[in-house]
This record gives C-alpha cells, sequence and structure tokens, in this order.
C-alpha cells in the first residue's frame, strides 16, 4: 500500500517542486501553495462526480464530446475559477511567474489524487504510463494557464484578451489530448509528438516568465547600487 500511495503522489508533487524551486527572486509562501495543492486535489470529488451524472445520463455520447467537454472544458474551468477567485488578486501573487506556481499547485493537487484514486482501483502497474501523461500533461496545462494568468496580472493593456487565453488555451489543449486518447486506435504515434511539443511550449513559457520577473527586478537592483 505505501508503494502505491508513494507511486500516485510522487509525480505531482515532483513538479510541482520543479517549478516552485525555479521561482528564483521571491518563493511564495509554502503554506499558501500547499493549500491550494490541497484545494486542488479537493476538486477531484465534485468534477468526478459531474462527469458520472454526464455519462449516466447521456449527455456526453462521442469521444469529441467527453473530450472537449466533460474532461476538458469542466476541468479546466474549475481550476481556472479557483486560481482566478483565491489567487489572483491576494497579495502573494506579486511577479510574473507566481501565475505558474500556483496554477501548477491547484492543477497538480488535482493530478495527484485523481492518479492516487486510479491506481488504488486499478494497481501499482500503471503508475509509469500515468505519470508520464495524465499528470504531467495537467502540469503542462497548468503552466500556459498560469502564464497567462501572470500576463494578465502585470499587463497595462490587453488584460481580458490574456485571461481568456488563460482558460482558452488550457482547455483547448487539454480537449485535444483526451480526444486522442479516445478516438485513435493508435493514439501513442500522435500522442508523443504531441506532449513534445507541449513540454517544448511550457518550458518556454516558463523561462519568458522568469524573464519578465528578471527585467522587472532590474530597476530596484540597479537603485540599490
Amino acid at each position: 500500500m505505501f508503494s502505491l500511495i508513494s507511486a500516485g503522489v510522487a509525480p505531482g508533487v515532483a513538479l510541482l517542486s520543479y517549478f516552485y524551486l525555479r521561482d528564483e527572486y521571491e518563493a511564495e509562501p509554502l503554506s499558501f501553495v500547499l493549500r491550494m495543492f490541497l484545494f486542488g486535489a479537493l476538486l477531484v470529488f465534485p468534477i468526478m462526480f459531474i462527469q458520472y451524472v454526464l455519462a449516466e445520463e447521456r449527455i456526453v455520447s462521442s469521444p469529441m464530446a467527453e473530450a472537449f467537454l466533460s474532461a476538458a472544458l469542466l476541468e479546466e474551468f474549475v481550476k481556472w475559477f479557483v486560481v482566478y477567485f483565491f489567487v489572483y488578486d491576494d497579495d502573494e501573487f506579486d511577479e510574473p511567474y507566481d501565475g505558474i506556481v500556483y496554477s501548477a499547485s491547484v492543477s497538480l493537487g488535482f493530478a495527484t489524487l485523481e492518479n492516487l484514486l486510479y491506481l488504488l482501483a486499478n494497481g501499482v502497474e500503471t503508475a509509469f504510463v500515468r505519470a508520464l501523461l495524465p499528470v504531467s500533461s495537467h502540469a503542462l496545462f497548468s503552466v500556459i494557464m498560469g502564464f497567462y494568468f501572470g500576463k494578465a496580472k502585470f499587463a497595462r493593456q490587453k488584460r481580458s484578451y490574456y485571461l481568456w487565453l488563460s482558460f482558452l488555451l488550457p482547455f483547448f489543449l487539454h480537449g485535444v489530448y483526451d480526444w486522442l486518447l479516445l478516438a485513435k486506435e493508435r493514439w501513442g504515434y500522435y500522442m508523443a509528438p504531441f506532449l513534445l511539443a507541449l513540454w517544448w511550449v511550457a518550458l518556454r513559457k516558463v523561462k519568458q516568465a522568469k524573464g519578465a520577473v528578471r527585467t522587472a527586478a532590474l530597476p530596484s537592483v540597479n537603485s540599490q547600487a
């Protein structure tokens, strides 16, 4: 049981640690980050219930509807809602990279509990594939969400535009991801290049967000010199 719980929790915690430790200038309060992680985990239960109802009532009846509506729209909107209403206006959100940290904490909390429940039901044999696909994909969607939250928070113009992007892009990418899994027989041939491209984009967004922080920090550094 210990090995199963460890396998379920470790990928999400490792990815969150990676994004958290990349914040070089002013690390976010760990208590706040962990609170958002737990908040994200608690989202699993209402989302699973809604998805169960949608399936039982046959409201979603095709792979595309299941991918884009039952999974992507519901999950990404709820995560976006939590970040927007509980983090976006908080004083701790004080640099562009913080959007990535907090979005990742919510998304990886969700992904971690979802992963743990799946392993409890299906066994530890699927742990590697689960870590490689669902957990990492949630992390990558959250990086894109958080990047545009950071853009919206500190932009002088087009804030609404960036806020829309912070939801629409993760929603679209999540929908494509699930559609490939559900609709394609040899989904591995499509998933590999999709995830590689997603990793490239996400790491580029991390670098850009850190660059924005570095640029903003230069005036204060120069003024102290």
